[in-house]
């Protein structure tokens, strides 16, 4: 299982969306028995946090770059006036 886990922590964040569309395709058809319809779900949910986590680490890693001096500031959007 940990084989497993590993393969799905070296996806990348287009590969995961990829595979998570796909599974929402096959969701969609309707006609994917319940058993096979619960493991799909749960896979889907599986990719969908691997996307939610890498996202976080990239906001991470631009709120240190956006800031001045390397040093650690948080992002915020100015508006126009």
């Amino acid at each position: 299982m940990s084989s497993k886990k590993t393969a799905e922590n070296e996806l990348t964040f287009e590969e995961a969306m990829g595979k998570l569309d796909e599974i929402v395709g096959k969701l969609e058809q309707g006609d994917v028995p319940l058993e096979q319809a619960i493991g799909f779900f749960q896979e889907g949910m599986k990719l969908s946090k691997l996307c939610h986590d890498k996202l976080q680490r990239v906001e991470k890693q631009m709120d240190y770059i956006l800031g001045e001096n390397g040093e650690l500031e948080p992002f915020t959007v100015q508006e126009e006036e």
